[in-house]
């Protein structure tokens, strides 16, 4: 239903989350083609770094409550430690 109201963003808090790998695919390209067909953006939210690889362009990381860092998916992952948050 918020779909049908052509929303500009869409926000996605954990929406694979305990699927199977399979099912977590297919959430994962319905949600890049509607973002494409609709011309909206997405927010998606998750801890799944595998996740964020497949569907960011952007990444943002929270450390208890705040931003502590925004860079573009390919630099994310490039010589990563996930364990040291860097402050923005």
């Amino acid at each position: 239903m918020a779909l049908s109201c052509r929303p500009a963003v869409l926000i996605a808090d954990e929406p694979t989350t305990a699927l199977d790998v399979t099912i977590q695919a297919q959430i994962l390209q319905l949600i890049k083609v509607l973002q494409k067909e609709m011309s909206m953006g997405v927010i998606f939210i998750t801890h799944d770094m595998g996740v964020v690889a497949e569907i960011a362009d952007r990444v943002l990381v929270m450390y208890q409550g705040e931003a502590v860092e925004r860079v573009p998916s390919n630099r994310f992952f490039m010589h990563r430690n996930i364990l040291t948050p860097v402050r923005c």
